[in-house]
């Protein structure tokens, strides 16, 4: 990935399939607990900034007046991308090893799970105002990072986040390590994925553009 190399494991159900595939992601970190900061038309905002292969700003819908689901779409891409836009202007976002991920990719608001038998649920506003349809699985783990500096899970145990549209990811802390100057932990991710289609490509042998072209 373009954070690191991440390890993927395959969980097979008893008649051989795969149920789940879980990966353990690059190492995870928080940035900055319980900042505030002035955003325009909404006045102070609380939040968390945390790393789990991406920089996101942590925000509690509830907070800011919204819900978390479908019919609160084009509010949570408005205020999504205002928050992310003021936290950028006044907390500097550094990677310790690689420039280019020093940025802030987007605005996670969290909230309370609409199944009893999960944790919370979130949506990911990021880059220019896109939304994750799945609860994200780098914003997973860097909200894996936050609950475990904050004390609210410990190592091995699973928490169960909801997206936007219900569909599930499994977090959980599998270790914790160093990650130059800040004490991270390593994050697995759990879900599911059904394959949906299947591309063939092919070359014909006589096709004198078989092996591509390259314009610069």
């Amino acid at each position: 990935t373009p954070a690191g190399r991440v390890v993927a494991t395959g969980k097979r159900g008893e008649n051989g399939r795969i149920t789940s595939v879980s990966f353990q992601n690059v190492p995870s970190f928080v940035l900055a607990l319980d900042q505030t900061v002035e955003v325009p038309g909404l006045g102070s905002v609380r939040y968390d900034v945390a790393y789990g292969g991406g920089f996101y700003a942590f925000v509690e819908a509830a907070s800011v007046g919204l819900g978390l689901t479908a019919d609160d779409f084009r509010q949570l891409i408005d205020l999504g991308r205002r928050i992310k836009h003021a936290v950028m202007a006044s907390l500097p976002i550094v990677h310790p090893f690689e420039p280019d991920l020093g940025f802030l990719y987007g605005t996670i608001f969290v909230g309370a799970a609409h199944d009893p038998a999960h944790h919370s649920r979130n949506v990911c506003i990021f880059a220019d105002g896109e939304v994750d349809r799945s609860p994200t699985g780098t914003g997973v783990s860097a909200r894996a990072a936050l609950h475990f500096a904050k004390g609210e899970i410990g190592l091995h145990e699973p928490f169960v986040v909801e997206s936007i549209i219900g569909s599930t990811f499994t977090g959980e802390v599998v270790a914790t390590t160093e990650f130059g100057p800040h004490t991270a932990v390593v994050p697995q991710v759990t879900g599911t994925a059904h394959i949906c289609g299947v591309n063939h490509l092919l070359i014909d042998p006589e096709d004198a553009l078989g092996q591509g072209f390259l314009l610069r």
